[in-house]
């Protein structure tokens, strides 16, 4: 399975930005996908995931209410709508995906494949 994420960029707090991870190899929908990030000199971090079929999501509590997960089966992507951007969510975006979603999906360690990662930042 590859997966490449793209649609960081730079822009000012308040603004929006939508992440993309195309997922090929394989069957996109026999995937659950994961969003994390990493700031410079920190840990990687848990963002958001999306199960196989899009009904269950789950989000960090840092930007529930501000970030979207979504896929399109059809297009093999997975998406992730980033509103009202803040500073601290500068970072590496890095798509992950596994066949399914278990307890610790928070995990890096919970995925099987990774993308190389896209850079946000976000200007005060």
């Amino acid at each position: 399975v590859q997966l490449q994420a793209s649609g960081g960029g730079l822009v000012q707090a308040g603004g929006s930005l939508r992440l993309s991870c195309a997922v090929s190899g394989r069957t996109f929908s026999s995937y659950a996908v994961g969003w994390f990030r990493q700031a410079p000199g920190k840990e990687r971090e848990f963002v958001a995931a999306i199960s196989r079929n899009g009904g269950q999501t789950y989000y960090a509590d840092s930007v529930k209410g501000r970030f979207t997960i979504s896929r399109d089966n059809a297009k093999n992507t997975a998406l992730l709508q980033m509103n009202s951007l803040e500073p601290e969510d500068t970072a590496v975006y890095y798509c992950a995906a596994v066949p399914s979603l278990y307890s610790y999906y928070k995990l890096v360690s919970g995925y099987d494949y990774w993308g190389q990662g896209t850079q946000v930042t976000v200007s005060s």
